[in-house]
This record gives C-alpha cells, structure tokens and sequence, in this order.
C-alpha cells in the first residue's frame, strides 16, 4: 500500500504439553523461548510500536515467583525484549554452567523458565504508544486461579458501554483502555466462577489447599469466557493465562481478526498468521488450524485442548477480506493464490484504460506488497497477448511467412521494476512543504525504459486509501519519466467507510474516495444530501446502538463507482503533472470472487458486521461535518 496504514496487532502463545526435562534434553533448556521469539519475528508485520512476553511456571514453591513479564517500546521491541530473556540463561551459564541442565534449578532461578509463554505485538489503534500500554495486561490475585494476563488483537466499538456497565457493578477500573477494560470483565467472570467452585467444595469440608487443586480441575474457562464477550461488539481475538496453567484464546463470532493453531504431542501454539506457526514449527499448511469464528482454544492445566463455543455466530460470518488483500504475509497458501486473483481480475479495467494498447504499454507495482497482484495482473496480459496472437494466425488463409510471424509475435508484455522505494531514508523535516520534497525523494525510479510521449505506464497496488503518497511523490516521480498516461490501479475496491476494528482507518476525510464524492456533491449542487445526511447522523445519537442505521451510505448513491474514480484521478494528479492521470480500483464482485470465503468488506460497502460499526461511520461523518478531527471510536 503506497499510503501508509498501520493496523492491527499480533499473538503468539506456546504451551509445553511435555515435562521441562523432556524438551530440555532432547531440544537444549532454551528451546521454547527459541520458539517464542521466531513466532513473535515472523508477524513483526503487525505491530512495531511495541511488544510484551509473558511465561507462566508451574508447580513452584510458595514465594517462588511464577509468572514473568517483560515489555518494551524500543525501536526494535522484539530483539530487546529477547535480549532482557536470555541475560539470565548467559548469566548462570557464567556463574553455574554445571547447573544449566538442573530443570529444578534453572526454574528457581531464570526467569522466563516455564510451561507456557505468550507474546504480543502492538500497534496501538486505542490510547498512545507509551510502555503503560503495552500488553500482556496483569490481573495480580494471591491466589493463582484468579491470577490472569491478557493480549489481543482487537477493537471494541461499545468500549465506554462496557465501562459504564463494570462501573455499576460497584468496580472501580483504573485504566479505560479496551484491553484494561477487557481485562477487567473477563476477570470478574473468572472471580465468579472460582467463587462458586470454592463454595461448592467448602461444604465438603474440604482444605483450602485441597479445594485449590480441585477448581485448577475443575474451572470451566467456556463459561467464563462465555460470559464474558456476550456484549462485545467488534472484532477480537485474545489469548489469556492464568496463574494455575489455563491458557485460551478466544475468537469474535464473525472471525474479523485472524487466529490460527497448531498441536502435535509436544505443544500448543497460537498465532495470528498461519505460515508463522508453519516456519516455526516445521507444521505443514493441512495441520494447522484456523480458530473457529465465535470459538474458544481451551488448554486446560493437565494438557487437554479443546475448541469450545462462547458466542453464536451468524450464518454468513464476516471475516477481514483486508487481512488477504494487504495486512498479513502473502506467504500463506491461500493469500497468495487471492492476491493474485485479484491482479487478474482487474485487468479488463486496465486494457480499458489504456485503450487496448498493449504494445505500447509498461506494467509495474508500487509497493513491494502489490507484487503478488502484479503477478496475477501480468498473467492477464500474456494470457490477452496470446489470444491475439492465435486469433491474428487463424485469421490467414494461406501459409504464413517468416515476416508475418515475426510481426504478430513482436507485441509482448512489457514488465518493468519502475518505481523502489529506499526504506532505509528517514524524513526528519517537519515543515510541510519541505517535507513533501523530501517525501518525493523516498522512492527512486527506473530510467530509459518509457518512451516518451508513446508508452502508458500501469502501475498497481493493494488500495488507495488517502492518495496522498501517490499525489505528494510517486505520481510526480512518474510523471518525470514522460509516459502519456500513467494508469494507477488498486487491487482492492475504493475505501469508503472507516474500520473500526483494529485497523486504523476512523477519519473520513482522510478517505480520497470520500473527499471525491463530497467533491461531486458540491459541483452537482447537492449540498443537500450532505445537509441531510448529517442531520440524520446526528439524530441518531441517542438510539440504542442496535437501531443505528449507516446513513453515511447516501453520499456516495448519486454516483457510480467509474465517476468517483475519475474524480480521484483529478485529487491525486500533481501540479504541472504532463501524463493523462488514470485511476481503476477493483469491483466488490471481483473481490468476493477472488477471496471467497472472507466477506467482511465493510470499509468498502458499509455494511458493518456488529451494530457498532454504524454508530462508528455516523459519528466519523458528524465528526467530519464539525471539523472535529478527533477520532470515531
């Protein structure tokens, strides 16, 4: 994506299904943290804010510390947080080398040492980036049962209902962050049920010590969990340990935000991207599991696993279709045969575009990540040249000379690397114009292979979200070159609403679709349908969250999908810009058939899979109206 989107975060959680002693004679003693670490570098795409570890011992001795925690926001988040891991395993190995295989020892006195581990990655689309934001989040409780760490990969749209509603119940939460706030609800379900176990085991005249150990076999974490996202309304997964040696993730019932797991006989584990678990583990892509929508992954202290309903999901789950066209790593199987689907089906836009002119025609990609769609884009063109070129054959009566030949064979696919971006140029200045001349500078291209005034130049990328990269550099840069027309085209449809989610996508007017429809608006002389629609927005303030209706939809109604992206191609066309200035996003058809089984496309059509996300898009457009540049959620 050439305009920058940070988005959601990432998960990690192994849990050890032998004894210590086992993994650490067959493996070496840091094995699992091995683990942990290339579970955590593998989805570094998601989140580079920050990042949290956790690690869970058992059966230590009263007094002995059992859950370890250690977060950092440096700039390189995952490599400092390992480095503080491992500076107990190279200090004993100094101090006590003949000990280092003791499993009884290394768990007295390293931390980190133990049977289950939980990593997160953040970016933070809710509250700042500083370290008090940063999860795992601790639940502290003398006893282990109530004892609770939480990490997500979420965004919850009622998050003040939810405080609001913990607030009457007589608590007092000290933080109004949703992970804080999630932390707390799920904690309370947990007092409740360890409290009902406790009673229930008291009147047997049980000890307290006994009846520890029975609710450590007893606790039923589906009703908990159960309980506890009854009225979330968003999109989440959470992974969750307790002090006594449960661990869960947990999933919404639309399966918005992606979770997938792995078990053989030796572990457990948990990710947000399937080839992370792949590449770690040595898994194979038919092993690894995607977590169901409105599911639980239950691990229980004694090593049982198993997946459990919390939430019913609707007949027609809405899963993240960003998640394939962008966000998580085109190395899975099954994203990459999208991707490319995607470049393939927007080719008869382009051949539109450029007026069938293949021969005259460079194709190329921008950024790095549009080249899986690039690929499928390219196997268009060669699939439309060979057509040609059978029809021009088949079209002669007689036999064809060598001539003949070689002119129906001289048009090809010309496939160029044109535009690169040098990630390593930082941007210092903040004055804007300024900055815009360095910003232009970020991205080098590739000289002499346009011919000038002839040759049109397609280019394609994930999704144009603002335009304003294309519009402040690349365009300009491009332009440079001296192509007559230069054809920019988005693999996924116009983004027109904001994601509420965990993406960070909540201000309207940071939206070129939706500044080019406003645009359309006021030279069509419908000022009105804006008037109105914010009238209708506000109105709709005080309803019940379930009765709140996207009006948000009727500016974008008068028009068809071709007149806003000409009228993007005039927002993003530089000053003094000599090439023809093209813009051809993919259709939502196109989408969901090339990505079939993840119809969430809410950022694309408006239709919000939880009642929250209308109360979002309405309050973004109120926001817009106002001038208020705060925020939607």
């Amino acid at each position: 994506m050439s305009d920058s989107i940070k988005h959601e975060c990432g998960i990690a959680m192994l849990r050890l299904l032998k004894p210590l002693e086992y993994y650490q004679e067959k493996y070496g003693n840091t094995w699992a943290l091995n683990r942990m670490y290339l579970l955590m570098e593998k989805q570094h795409n998601r989140g580079q804010d920050g990042a949290g570890f956790a690690s869970v011992k058992f059966d230590t001795e009263p007094g002995k510390q059992y859950i370890d925690i250690f977060k950092s926001n440096d700039r390189q988040p995952i490599a400092d947080i390992f480095k503080n891991v491992f500076s107990d395993y190279k200090r004993l190995e100094k101090e006590s080398p003949e000990k280092l295989n003791d499993v009884a020892f290394m768990k007295d006195n390293a931390r980190f040492f133990g049977e289950v581990f939980m990593g997160h990655l953040r970016y933070g689309t809710f509250g700042g980036n500083e370290f008090s934001n940063l999860q795992p989040f601790h639940r502290k409780n003398n006893w282990k049962t109530r004892d609770l760490l939480i990490a997500g990969n979420f965004n919850l749209t009622n998050i003040d209902d939810m405080l609001k509603k913990l607030i009457s119940l007589g608590q007092h939460p000290v933080e109004v962050m949703d992970t804080a706030i999630v932390l707390e609800k799920i904690g309370k379900f947990l007092d409740r049920e360890v409290e009902e176990l406790f009673k229930k085991h008291k009147l047997n005249q049980e000890s307290n010590i006994q009846i520890t150990e029975n609710i450590s076999r007893e606790m039923n974490l589906q009703k908990v969990l159960a309980s506890s996202v009854k009225h979330f309304d968003g999109g989440y997964v959470m992974c969750g340990l307790t002090g006594n040696g449960y661990a869960f993730a947990a999933r919404d019932e639309n399966g918005i935000r992606p979770c997938f797991w792995y078990k053989n006989d030796e572990v457990v584990v948990v990710a947000s991207e399937r080839p992370a678990i792949m590449t770690t583990f040595d898994a194979f892509v038919e092993d690894v599991k995607e977590l169901t929508p409105g599911c639980a992954l239950i691990i229980k202290r004694d090593g049982t696993v198993t997946e459990e309903r919390i939430k019913e999901s609707p007949a027609h789950a809405k899963q993240c279709s960003f998640e394939r066209i962008y966000f998580s790593r085109g190395t899975d199987k099954d994203i990459y045969m999208e991707r490319k689907a995607l470049g393939e089906k927007i080719f008869p836009q382009i051949l539109k575009a450029i007026d069938n002119d293949v021969k005259n025609t460079v194709i190329s990609y921008i950024p790095n990540t549009a080249s899986v769609a690039f690929q499928g884009l390219a196997k268009a063109f060669n699939d439309y040249v060979d057509d040609c070129r059978k029809k021009a054959i088949l079209s002669f009566d007689g036999k064809l000379s060598k001539e003949e030949l070689e002119d129906i064979f001289k048009t090809t696919v010309r496939r160029e690397y044109i535009v690169v971006k040098d990630v390593k140029m930082r941007t210092f200045i903040t004055q804007d114009n300024e900055r815009d001349d360095m910003v232009a500078h970020v991205y080098d291209v590739t000289y002499g292979q346009i011919k000038e005034g002839v040759d049109n130049l397609v280019v394609i990328d994930d999704s144009i979200v603002r335009g304003t990269t294309l519009r402040q550099s690349i365009l300009s840069i491009l332009d440079k070159l001296g192509p007559k027309k230069i054809v920019v085209a988005s693999s996924a449809p116009q983004i027109r609403y904001p994601d509420c989610y965990g993406i960070d996508m909540s201000r309207l007017g940071e939206f070129v679709a939706f500044n080019a429809a406003i645009a359309l608006l006021k030279e069509r002389c419908m000022q009105n349908v804006i008037d109105e629609t914010y009238r209708l927005c506000k109105a709709q303030e005080g309803l019940p969250i379930e009765e709140v209706v996207n009006y948000v939809k009727s500016i974008y109604e008068p028009f068809t999908a071709e007149e806003i992206s000409d009228k993007i191609a005039q927002i993003i066309t530089p000053k003094n810009c000599k090439a023809e200035i093209c813009v051809v996003y993919n259709s939502l058809e196109n989408l969901h058939e090339a990505c079939p089984n993840h119809t969430g496309d809410w950022y694309f059509s408006g239709n919000y899979p939880t009642f929250g996300g209308n109360r979002v898009v309405n309050t973004a457009f109120i926001n817009w109206y106002e001038g208020n540049n705060k925020r939607s959620y």
